[in-house]
C-alpha cells in the first residue's frame, strides 16, 4: 500500500516535470529571465517626473541593497537559505507534520526564497482540484533549476526585485523610495524590518494604511533577527520601542507634475518603441525595458506654470459661477449636454452592450457615489452621471505652453486644470484662433512688401466678391486711420481685413503653413479675424519665428532616450526647418507686437501687473467670448495661454469679462511674476530684445493712429496785449500832433455838423 502511494506520488511528480500540466521553464529561459523595469521620465534639470510600467519596479543590484534588509529577509522568510538547493526538505517535513498531524495553522508554508521567487516569476495557474499540489511541485522544480543557474546573491537580487509590495508596486527599491524616500542601500534596520514584514501580506501590513499592524509586524521581524543572531537583544528591544516613521511626501508631489505632458510623451514613445529593435530583434517595450527618457521640460518653470494655472483659474472660475448664478451657461439647449454624454466613457461602454438611448439615459439619471473635482481638492459626492456631466461643463479650462526661443525646447506644458478629471489636452486641442492669427496676416503683408507705416482707413466695408462680407470692430467705432502698429495693438478688424485682401488669402495661408500651422485653413477672408481653428501648440510654434530672426524651429521635448544599460538609442537636437520670413520682417513684427503691450489690448501687463521686461504679444477673443487667448514673447520664453469651456457654448456673456485680456492674459502674467520671483529666473525681469537698426527705426517712425481731419471756421486772430498798447500809444501821438485833445467824433456825427 505504501509502495503504491509512493509510486503514485512519483508518477504525479513526473507528469508535472514532463509538462503534462503545462511546460516547465527551461534552464535557458530561466538564464535569460529578466524582471520588467519601469521606464522613467526626467526633466532637463534632472528631476524624475514620471514612470511608465506594467509593474512599478526599479531593479537594483545585490550590492545596492542594505545588508540589514538581507538579514531581516533570511531571518524571517528562509533561515536555512544558505543550506539548501532550492527546496528545504527539513522545513517541508516540519510543516507537513505540524499542519497535518498537529493541526497547527501557524506552521507556515515551508516555501524557500527560491520557491517564492519561482512563484513571483511565473504566476500560479488554476488546475481545479489539483491546483495547490501541481503549483507547489512546479515551483520546487523551477527553484531547483534557479539554484543551479544563479548564485545565492543573485537569487536574493532576483527575489527582492520581484516581490509585490502592494498595489502595483514591485521590488524593494521602489518600496524603499515610496515609503521612506530613500534608496534600498540606505535603509536602516527598523525600516528594513517594516518592508520585510510586508512580504507576509502587503495590504494588511501596509505602513500607510495600517500603521499599528505594520509596527507589530516590524517588531516580529526584529524578534526573528534577534532569535537567529542577527541582532543583540538590547538592540532589538530598543528598536522595537521606536515609533513607526515614514516619509512618503515627495513622491506624491513628483507624480503630479506635468501629467498632460507625460501622457503625450507616452503616446509618442509607444509608437516609436514599436519601430525600434533591441539586439535580440524584439521591439522595445516602454513599460518593461527600463528606458530613461530625458526631456526639455524644466521642472522649475513647469512648477510655476502649474501654480499660475491654479491661482488664476480658481479665481476666474469663482467669477464665472457668480456670473451664471442660477442659470446654465448653455441655456436650455439639451443638445450641448447630449453631446457631452456621447463623449463620456460610461456612455460608450453602455452603448457597446447594445442599450438604446432611452435605456442609457435612465442609467445616467441614477445617483451613484463618485469623486468630483473642486478647486479645494476632490470631494466625494452622490449625484447622477447626468448631473455630473452638467457639473463639469460649468468649469472653464485652460492650456499653457512655454518654448525657449533659439532652441525650440519646450520648457512647460500644462494641458488643463486637472488631468485626473479632464483628460483632454488643451495644448493640442483645436479652437478658433481669434486675433492671435492676425500677426501671421501682418507678417504675410510685410513679406509682400507692404510698408508698415501705410495708413488704412478704419471704416466698415462690404466686399461684394465675398457675399457682401462686412467685418465689424468689437469696439463698434469706425473713425481715423491706423498704421500696422496701431491696428494690431488695438485689434482693429476692419484694417486686418484690408491688409489680408491686399496681400492675398492664398499667400497668407501659405505663410501660416511655413510657420508651423498644420491645421487646415479655409480660403475665406474671415481668417483675417481668426475664424480658422488651430492648436495652442501650433500658434506658439509659429510665434517663435518672430523671436528667431524669421527662422522656423521644430519644437522639441525629448533630448535623448537610453536603454537599461545606458546606451543612447535616441538623440534629438534643435532643428532649423527653413527661413519662414526675412530677418528684418521678424524684427518689424516684434516691434509691432510690442505695441500691443505698450499701448494696446495687453497694457495690463504694465499697468496692473507691473511687468518690466520687454514683451511682444497678442491677445485674442473669438465670437461670443468662447475662446480667450494670449501669446507673449519675451527674450527668454515664448508662452501661450488659452482659456475657455470644454464646449464653446460655455462662455461669459460680456466681452468685458470674457475677452482674452481678462481670461488668458492674467494666467500668463501670474506665470511670469511667479517665475521671476525665483532665484534661478530673477534675471528674466530685466531681459531686453536685441536693439533695432537705425534704418528699421526710420521705417517704423510713424504714428499708430491719425484722427479724421476737423475743418473749423477761421476766426480773427486776437491781438496781443503789447500790440494793443503800442497801437493805442501811436494813435494818441497822432492826435496830439494834429492839435486834437479829444478823440475824433464818429463820421456820422461830423457829417451832421458840416450840414449845419
Amino acid at each position: 500500500m505504501i509502495l503504491l502511494v509512493l509510486l503514485s506520488c512519483l508518477a504525479f511528480y513526473l507528469s508535472v516535470y514532463w509538462g503534462v500540466f503545462g511546460a516547465i521553464p527551461s534552464k535557458a529561459e530561466l538564464k535569460s529571465k529578466q524582471n520588467s523595469t519601469a521606464s522613467e521620465v526626467y526633466t532637463a534639470d534632472g528631476v524624475l517626473i514620471g514612470r511608465y510600467f506594467l509593474q512599478d519596479r526599479t531593479n537594483v543590484k545585490y550590492e545596492e541593497i542594505s545588508q540589514d534588509l538581507i538579514k531581516a529577509l533570511i531571518a524571517t522568510e528562509d533561515v536555512r537559505f544558505y543550506h539548501h538547493k532550492g527546496v528545504d526538505f527539513r522545513s517541508l517535513m516540519r510543516v507537513l507534520f505540524k499542519t497535518l498531524l498537529l493541526q497547527d495553522a501557524d506552521a507556515g508554508g515551508g516555501s524557500t526564497l527560491s520557491q517564492q521567487l519561482a512563484k513571483n516569476l511565473y504566476s500560479r495557474k488554476n488546475f481545479r482540484y489539483l491546483s495547490t499540489p501541481i503549483n507547489k511541485i512546479r515551483e520546487m522544480i523551477i527553484a531547483n533549476r534557479l539554484e543551479s543557474l544563479y548564485s545565492k546573491e543573485e537569487i536574493l537580487e532576483l527575489y527582492l526585485n520581484t516581490v509585490p509590495m502592494g498595489g502595483n508596486i514591485y521590488g524593494i527599491e521602489r518600496a524603499s523610495e515610496i515609503f521612506f524616500n530613500k534608496k534600498a542601500r540606505s535603509l536602516n534596520t527598523e525600516e528594513a524590518a517594516v518592508l520585510v514584514g510586508m512580504l507576509k501580506a502587503n495590504t494588511t501590513y501596509n505602513p500607510v494604511r495600517n500603521p499599528e499592524k505594520s509596527k507589530a509586524r516590524r517588531n516580529a521581524v526584529l524578534g526573528q533577527m534577534e532569535k537567529y543572531g542577527y541582532l543583540p537583544p538590547a538592540t532589538s528591544d530598543s528598536l522595537q520601542n521606536l515609533p513607526l516613521r515614514l516619509n512618503v511626501k515627495r513622491r506624491a508631489a513628483k507624480i503630479e507634475m506635468a501629467a498632460y505632458f507625460r501622457e503625450q510623451l507616452r503616446r509618442e514613445l509607444e509608437i516609436w518603441c514599436h519601430s525600434q529593435h533591441k539586439e535580440d530583434g524584439e521591439p522595445y517595450n516602454l513599460y518593461t525595458d527600463g528606458l530613461k527618457i530625458h526631456t526639455t521640460i524644466d521642472s522649475r518653470i513647469q512648477k510655476q506654470a502649474e501654480k499660475a494655472v491654479r491661482e488664476q483659474m480658481s479665481a476666474l472660475q469663482a467669477s464665472f459661477f457668480t456670473h451664471w448664478r442660477g442659470k446654465n451657461p448653455w441655456g436650455n439647449n439639451f443638445n450641448v449636454v447630449k453631446a457631452a454624454i456621447h463623449q463620456s466613457v460610461r456612455y460608450k461602454r453602455l452603448a457597446e452592450t447594445g442599450k438604446s438611448w432611452a435605456e442609457i439615459l435612465e442609467v445616467f439619471k441614477k445617483p451613484v457615489d463618485m469623486q468630483v473635482f473642486t478647486w479645494n481638492g476632490s470631494q466625494k459626492r452622490r449625484m447622477s452621471p447626468l448631473d455630473s456631466i452638467r457639473y463639469y461643463m460649468r468649469f472653464l479650462n485652460t492650456g499653457m505652453l512655454s518654448i525657449e526661443p533659439g532652441t525650440g525646447y519646450i520648457k512647460a506644458w500644462v494641458g488643463g486644470i486637472d488631468h485626473q478629471f479632464y483628460k483632454y489636452d488643451h495644448v493640442l486641442s483645436k479652437r478658433q484662433a481669434g486675433s492671435t492669427f492676425k500677426p501671421i496676416v501682418y507678417a504675410a503683408a510685410l513679406e509682400k512688401g507692404m510698408n508698415p507705416c501705410k495708413l488704412f482707413e478704419n471704416k466698415r466695408i462690404s466686399y461684394p466678391q465675398y457675399e457682401n462680407w462686412s467685418p465689424q470692430n468689437a469696439s463698434g467705432t469706425y473713425e481715423g486711420k491706423y498704421s500696422m502698429k496701431g491696428a494690431l495693438a488695438h485689434s482693429v478688424n476692419t484694417v486686418s481685413a484690408q491688409i489680408l485682401l491686399r496681400t492675398g488669402i492664398k499667400p497668407t495661408i501659405g505663410l501660416a503653413h511655413r510657420m508651423g500651422i498644420e491645421s487646415e485653413i479655409p480660403e475665406v477672408p474671415s481668417i483675417a479675424l481668426g475664424t480658422a481653428s488651430m492648436s495652442l501648440f501650433e500658434l506658439v510654434s509659429a510665434y517663435s519665428i518672430f523671436a528667431n530672426n524669421g527662422r522656423a524651429l521644430k519644437p522639441v521635448y525629448i533630448t535623448s532616450v537610453t536603454d537599461a544599460k545606458n546606451n543612447v538609442i535616441l538623440k534629438r537636437a534643435p532643428t532649423i526647418l527653413k527661413q519662414a520670413i526675412s530677418s528684418q520682417n521678424a524684427s518689424v513684427m516684434i516691434e509691432l507686437l510690442k505695441g500691443v503691450i505698450d499701448e494696446g489690448s495687453a497694457a495690463d501687463l504694465r499697468t496692473k501687473y507691473g511687468l518690466g521686461m520687454e514683451i511682444a504679444g497678442k491677445t485674442g477673443t473669438t465670437q461670443n467670448q468662447a475662446d480667450g487667448w494670449f501669446i507673449g514673447i519675451t527674450p527668454d520664453l515664448i508662452t501661450g495661454v488659452w482659456v475657455g469651456g470644454e464646449n464653446p457654448a460655455v462662455h461669459f456673456r460680456s466681452l468685458e469679462l470674457g475677452q482674452g485680456a481678462r481670461t488668458a492674459l492674467p494666467v500668463w502674467a501670474r506665470f511670469m511674476i511667479n517665475l521671476t520671483r525665483t532665484e534661478e529666473y530673477a534675471g528674466f525681469r530685466f531681459s531686453r530684445f536685441d536693439g533695432v537698426s537705425p534704418e528699421l527705426k526710420a521705417l517704423l517712425n510713424c504714428p499708430s493712429f491719425v484722427p479724421d481731419e476737423v475743418v473749423e471756421e477761421e476766426k480773427p486772430k486776437k491781438e496781443s496785449f503789447f500790440k494793443r498798447i503800442f497801437k493805442k500809444g501811436f494813435n494818441l501821438f497822432k492826435k496830439k500832433k494834429k492839435g486834437e485833445d479829444e478823440p475824433a467824433e464818429p463820421a456820422a456825427k461830423q457829417e451832421a455838423k458840416n450840414k449845419k
